[in-house]
């Protein structure tokens, strides 16, 4: 499903932010990244979400090399993989629905369909009755909700998360944590960066811990 090969990657001159990772992920496994700020979390999410591609070394995302894609390939690939960053990306001058069925729209889903799916998506975050408020209006934790509401409602068979429950508090952290398990129950492969070691206690299969550049694949939490 997924799979680094002696990927390196840095940002111009800088130094390496990963160094020589190799690591493979199954389909339906629930994985946390750990580590400090500034370990390469974020940059080893989008580089499985295809928004960064290594410095060198491979990554395969659903038998497809993510930095040999034609142009025209990337857009359907990236529907099979829900992302969920720190910078959500809303649209503010659209309504908090119109961000969710966006997604669906560009689709090409049938109107009612897609409309019956953007409410259950928002209402599975706890959103329901926040359709026809803007971003804006919203908290930041209303605000991340909704950004995982736009990356489930097309079904990925992948989902990504930097980070989701940073802005939450304990109540609304472990309602999308259950969130992300229920889709993992019917066979979506979940990647998560975290600090939260007691999420993780609770949640992890498997735990991906970085470290200057370089990974500890250990079962659980590492201790």
């Amino acid at each position: 499903m997924i799979e680094f090969q002696h990927v390196f990657k840095s940002f111009g001159r800088s130094r390496n932010i990963l160094a020589d990772v190799n690591f493979n992920i199954d389909a339906g496994e629930f994985i946390f990244v750990s580590g400090p700020s500034g370990a390469g979390k974020s940059t080893l999410l989008k580089l499985v979400g295809g928004l960064e591609h290594p410095s060198r070394g491979s990554v395969t995302v659903n038998g497809h090399r993510t930095d040999q894609l034609a142009a025209r390939a990337q857009p359907y690939l990236r529907r099979t993989v829900g992302l969920i960053l720190q910078d959500a990306h809303l649209l503010f001058d659209r309504t908090a629905f119109d961000n969710v069925l966006l997604p669906l729209q560009v689709q090409g889903l049938d109107g009612s369909m897609a409309a019956t799916r953007a409410r259950a998506a928002m209402e599975k975050v706890g959103l329901r009755g926040k359709e026809d408020l803007h971003p804006i209006e919203m908290s930041g934790g209303e605000q991340q909700r909704l950004a995982m509401a736009r990356a489930i409602v097309g079904r990925p068979a992948i989902l990504i998360a930097d980070e989701p429950t940073a802005n939450l508090d304990h109540a609304n952290a472990v309602r999308i944590m259950d969130v992300f398990r229920d889709f993992n129950r019917v066979g979506v492969t979940t990647l998560i960066a975290s600090h939260d070691t007691d999420l993780m206690a609770h949640y992890a299969q498997r735990t991906l811990h970085i470290a200057e550049g370089r990974f500890n694949d250990t079962p659980g939490v590492p201790a």
